[in-house]
C-alpha cells in the first residue's frame, strides 16, 4: 500500500526558511522521479520542483529557482524541499509527487501547509 508522510510545513516570516520532507513507502522509490507541487488558495495546483531517479537532474519553476532546492535519499525513500528566502506568495499547500520512469501509477503525497507571513 502506497503511503506518504510529509513534514516540515508551518508558519514562517518572509525571508525565512523551511525544509519539507516526504517519506514514501509501498512502491519502488528508486524507479520514480519525485517532485513537489503546490496549490495556493483560489489557484490551480502548480509545479514547483522535480528530481530524477539518480538525483543528478533537477528542474524548478521560475518562481522558486535559486531559492528552493530539491533533493532525495533513495536509501531513506525520502524527498526533500529546502526553501529559503520565502515570500508571502509561497504560501500554499505543498504536495510531493511520484511519477514512474516507465509507465505506471502516479502517486500524490499528503498535504502540508506552508504559510509565509509576518
Amino acid at each position: 500500500q502506497v503511503h506518504f508522510v510529509e513534514s516540515g510545513g508551518g508558519l514562517v516570516q518572509p525571508g525565512g526558511s523551511l525544509r519539507l520532507s516526504c517519506a514514501a513507502s509501498g512502491f519502488t522509490f528508486s524507479s520514480y522521479n519525485m517532485g513537489w507541487y503546490r496549490q495556493a488558495p483560489g489557484k490551480e495546483r502548480e509545479f514547483v520542483a522535480r528530481i530524477s531517479v539518480s538525483g543528478l537532474t533537477t528542474s524548478y519553476a521560475d518562481s522558486v529557482k535559486g531559492r528552493f532546492t530539491i533533493s532525495r535519499d533513495n536509501a531513506k525513500t525520502t524527498v526533500y524541499l529546502q526553501m529559503k528566502s520565502l515570500k508571502p506568495e509561497d504560501t500554499a499547500i505543498y504536495y510531493c509527487n511520484a511519477t514512474p520512469v516507465i509507465a505506471g501509477s502516479v502517486y500524490w503525497g499528503q498535504r502540508t501547509q506552508v504559510t509565509v507571513s509576518s
